[in-house]
């Protein structure tokens, strides 16, 4: 034990000397949770609204009026004719275009029914849907409004029989996407953070030419090992205490669970990523290499976790890729712990699933490392 203890306190002496180290660990996590919990949104705002209006009567310019009340667009102008509007559209001047017909008051009043035009810019399909719902509840809550008003004003009209359907918001009271996105940008930090660093000081060892000194030394690999890797573990737990509080006095997340049972999670996910660190680091020479392996795993890694898109909403075979994923466990744990307030058995088939995963990889890293005798 006072072998791994000298080389976990040469290790620490070793990040705390190097001064590029330092903001990496304690500056641009913080500024990354900051401003990626901010930046990285599901809403749709500021939608450049525009409008085609052939009727000029008092209810298409109730209607026009119930888009300019609301929040998520910005009603820009009226345009002439659809060419117009068009050319406004592919110059990206506006995202969404509607169209009042000619008539539209009279065929409401007399036909009960009228038709609109909703043109709206599809390249980004996601956003493109999100526009479309906000228009279509725009459109209904009109629609509620007009036949009111004409089933008033008739004398042989019966009164309507209404549903009203009361959502109940479980978990995310108030629909707040940072409650949602906030800790799974802190696996982000937590996961990127603690793999490039672990990676990359093996590999600086190979580079200044200390590691192959260590090599002929009568340290054992496993003592070698365990004090390379122990003080990124202690860093990446540091680094999930930071982001809880941060989250806490920043964005006022949430934490209905055991936060224990969050740090023993954590405490193996960590190893599971040391584990691969130091695989990488056993087939690279330069740190440019360990960085640039890692990176591309974590990125297939993310965008695979079910951080930014519903894992339902993948291919079959995608679906089943994710199983092997260990960012996508740990997504899943801080949101069920922190936002449900889940416990030990609610998570156990992810805590089981991972803790292998950290006795695979580990396995491997130390099976791959090659120590001169």
């Amino acid at each position: 034990m006072k072998t791994i203890g000298y080389i976990i306190q040469k290790e620490f002496r070793q990040i705390f000397r190097n001064k590029g180290m330092l903001p990496i660990i304690f500056i641009l996590p913080i500024l990354q949770l900051i401003i990626l919990s901010n930046a990285a949104t599901y809403e749709v705002k500021n939608i450049k609204f525009a409008y085609i209006d052939y009727d000029h009567t008092s209810t298409s310019r109730a209607l026009i009026e119930k888009f300019n009340a609301s929040t998520y667009f910005n009603v820009l102008t009226d345009f002439p004719s659809q060419e117009k509007a068009s050319s406004a559209m592919l110059a990206g001047e506006v995202d969404v275009v509607l169209e009042i017909p000619n008539h539209f008051e009279r065929k409401l009043l007399r036909e009960k029914t009228a038709y609109l035009s909703i043109t709206i810019n599809a390249i980004d399909g996601a956003a493109a849907g999100v526009e479309s719902g906000y228009v279509n509840q725009i459109v209904q809550s009109f629609n509620k409004e007009v036949k009111m008003n004409i089933m008033n004003t008739s004398k042989k009209a019966l009164q309507p029989i209404t549903i009203e359907s009361i959502p109940s918001f479980w978990y995310n009271t108030s629909l707040d996407y940072k409650t949602f996105m906030v800790p799974g940008i802190l696996v982000l930090l937590v996961t990127m953070i603690t793999l490039f660093l672990s990676g990359m000081n093996i590999v600086r060892e190979k580079e200044i030419g200390t590691l192959e000194q260590i090599n002929v030394t009568p340290i054992r690999k496993s003592q070698f090992i365990i004090g390379k890797l122990f003080p990124f573990w202690v860093i990446g737990m540091g680094l999930l205490t930071v982001g809880l509080i941060l989250a806490k006095i920043i964005f006022n997340i949430p934490m209905l669970g055991s936060l224990l049972l969050l740090y023993a999670y954590t405490s193996i996910y960590i190893l599971v990523i040391l584990g691969m660190g130091l695989l990488i680091s056993n087939f690279t020479d330069t740190q440019q290499q360990a960085m640039f392996i890692a990176w591309f795993f974590v990125v297939i890694f993310i965008l695979m976790s079910g951080l930014f898109t519903p894992i339902e909403s993948m291919p079959k075979w995608a679906q089943i890729v994710t199983e092997f994923n260990p960012i996508k466990y740990f997504v899943e744990i801080v949101r069920m712990v922190l936002l449900k307030g889940s416990g030990l058995m609610n998570i156990l088939p992810q805590l089981v699933k991972t803790l292998l995963y950290a006795i695979i990889m580990n396995v491997l890293a130390v099976w791959s490392y090659k120590k001169v005798n």
